[in-house]
């Protein structure tokens, strides 16, 4: 298994080096970077959620002991890193990117690791991952926003955060299209398929070309509280919530990754938008997509020992 995990991820590696070499060397319009990011965010991976999940098999899936195992783990990390916050050093908007960085993941390099591990199974169990955390990590991130961040959000303006962001509705419309067994109509399958395919590349390129390491250097300590917080509680923490739920297999193998990913570059914009602070978010998410390379197969090698005890 860890090197099936080693082979998926040598292709998200190869993609995000590409994008950093193509921002350096200038190859493209710094002006394309934030464009390609906001048309992934906003049509290209709400389609492939939604896809994925108006699609999916799920018959033969544990889909209520998924969900949950993912949601439980979530709010317990969140709940252990606001306890912890007079410890981490940092206070105000510096504690939203601490924050974001401890629950946020990368849709992009789960996707593509489900489906390179499990194929159509795996993104399956990516879509139902995403369908759980993505309101879960929003809805956490909002509040500790209006709590901790510079721009006061109001009621009302943290609905409306959750309510309109695209990612949700993506993933609540696949939903209600497999419940109420909709099918998607034969002209625009293949045109959702196809935008949906088209935001693991992209997405994985933005990645690359918005690292950024320099930052990395002058918040040590915030960023090693949010790549503990990532790397180790949240691993831990899903194993424990799974054992008695009795999630295993490919479903457990699936929450490990979707829990050990690194924090979305997505992080960065809801830091400048909601009053976060910026650039130690670029240096948190920098750090934790290279240390991601070493800690996931590192995930697995634990799962298996744990299975075999």
């Amino acid at each position: 298994m860890t090197g099936a995990v080693l082979l998926a991820l040598l292709p998200i590696v190869v993609l995000i080096g590409l994008g950093a070499l193509l921002r350096h060397r200038r190859f493209l319009d710094d002006r394309f970077w934030p464009q390609a990011e906001r048309l992934c965010y906003y049509v290209l991976v709400p389609c492939l959620f939604f896809h994925g999940l108006a699609t999916a098999r799920l018959e033969a899936l544990p889909v209520g002991e998924l969900a949950l195992t993912l949601v439980l783990s979530t709010v317990a990390v969140a709940v252990l890193v606001v306890a912890l916050r007079p410890l981490l050093g940092v206070e105000g908007p510096a504690f939203t990117s601490v924050f974001q960085g401890s629950v946020r993941f990368n849709n992009y390099v789960g996707v593509t690791l489900a489906t390179g591990l499990f194929g159509a199974k795996g993104l399956a169990l990516a879509a139902i991952c995403n369908a759980a955390i993505v309101p879960t990590v929003n809805i956490l991130c909002v509040l500790v926003f209006a709590r901790h961040g510079s721009a006061r959000l109001t009621g009302r303006g943290i609905l409306r955060q959750v309510a309109t962001n695209p990612l949700v509705l993506g993933s609540f419309g696949g939903i209600a299209f497999q419940a109420l067994g909709l099918g998607i109509p034969a002209g625009l399958e293949p045109a959702l398929r196809a935008l949906g395919a088209a935001a693991l590349p992209l997405g994985l390129l933005c990645i690359g070309a918005a690292l950024e390491f320099r930052a990395a250097r002058h918040w040590v300590r915030p960023v090693v509280s949010s790549s503990a917080m990532k790397f180790l509680a949240m691993p831990a923490v899903t194993v424990l919530v799974a054992a008695p739920l009795g999630l295993d297999g490919p479903a457990l193998t699936t929450a490990l990754l979707f829990q050990a990913l690194p924090t979305a570059s997505s992080a960065y914009v809801m830091a400048r938008q909601l009053g976060g602070d910026a650039p130690l978010m670029a240096g948190i998410t920098a750090t934790q997509t290279v240390l991601a390379i070493a800690v996931l197969p590192l995930v697995l090698v634990g799962l298996d020992a744990i299975v075999r005890l």
